[in-house]
């Protein structure tokens, strides 16, 4: 897991505050439950899944009912990670009544969200089972969510790629375009003057051997379509490496879905990222229903 517990809490009180008008985490902020819901009620719910898919967020969620009622008992019965059917109990939550429809959407959309992309990520990690590729994630992701959403990229069977611009070197076709050197030299630059493996996209096979001369110790293969043409690709950029006595990944990007995933993963690739994980993902049905009031 990447997100630490300060950056859950600090995602769902920015949520909270959204719908609170507020960030005083007062359940009376919520008008409708305070002038229809006694004071000191306290009430009892369960949320249960409605669709097949793949639990993710409960952290956020339980941090949601936790925020409006410290004393809130929260029992996680489905952890990130597993699968659910129609009808399975995902979570219970015993607190005050008031607090519990204030956080109830809070908690759902955080849940729905992350579930729906550990859902997406399982589907296209099963997809290329069997073939040694990995299906990664990129930073296509919703501002302010970055850390939540690779969590549940993780959760569905995938590997994070960076979290950020800080944490490795990624050099695009734009990098290459603004930097005015040949691809070989920029990436040798950038291999000499920091010690983390650098990542270099190649549009074409000339780009793809010059940054293995470089030093680039993955090579990202960008928008090439699985076949023929891929699986020649990935023999000069790997002959290339030998020649030179070292070893390099291979990934694939740009165009990937889960119609052709497989595809490209029977084509060699190491690597596949695909920012549909967390920008296309459908959130999964789940539902809270309340009980025990």
């Amino acid at each position: 897991m990447h997100a630490t517990p300060r950056e859950v809490a600090e995602c769902v009180r920015r949520a909270l505050a959204e719908d609170l008008g507020g960030d005083s985490f007062d359940a009376d902020m919520d008008l409708t439950s305070r002038l229809s819901v006694p004071a000191g009620l306290q009430a009892g719910a369960r949320i249960v899944a409605k669709a097949r898919g793949v639990i993710a967020g409960t952290r956020a969620a339980e941090a949601a009912f936790r925020a409006l009622d410290p004393a809130a008992v929260v029992d996680v019965r489905t952890r990130d990670g597993a699968s659910v059917q129609p009808g399975d109990l995902v979570m219970t939550i015993r607190c005050a009544a008031r607090a519990l429809l204030a956080a109830e959407r809070t908690a759902l959309n955080f849940l729905q969200r992350l579930s729906g992309v550990a859902t997406t990520t399982r589907a296209l990690v099963d997809a290329v089972a069997g073939t040694g590729a990995r299906v990664l994630d990129t930073r296509k992701t919703t501002p302010g969510l970055r850390m939540l959403e690779k969590d549940a990229v993780v959760a569905g069977g995938g590997t994070n790629h960076r979290i950020g611009l800080h944490d490795q070197v990624l050099l695009k076709e734009n990098h290459f375009a603004m930097a005015g050197r040949p691809h070989e030299e920029v990436v040798r630059h950038c291999v000499a003057s920091q010690s983390s493996p650098v990542v270099a996209e190649a549009r074409t096979v000339d780009e793809a051997v010059a940054v293995v001369r470089g030093g680039a110790a993955v090579v990202l293969l960008d928008n090439f379509t699985a076949g023929p043409g891929l699986r020649d690709a990935i023999a000069r950029v790997r002959a290339e490496a030998a020649s030179r006595g070292r070893t390099v990944l291979v990934e694939a990007s740009g165009g990937v879905r889960a119609e052709n995933i497989r595809a490209y993963a029977d084509c060699g690739v190491d690597r596949i990222s695909v920012g549909a994980l967390t920008h296309s993902a459908p959130a999964l049905d789940l539902s809270l229903l309340v009980e025990g009031a």
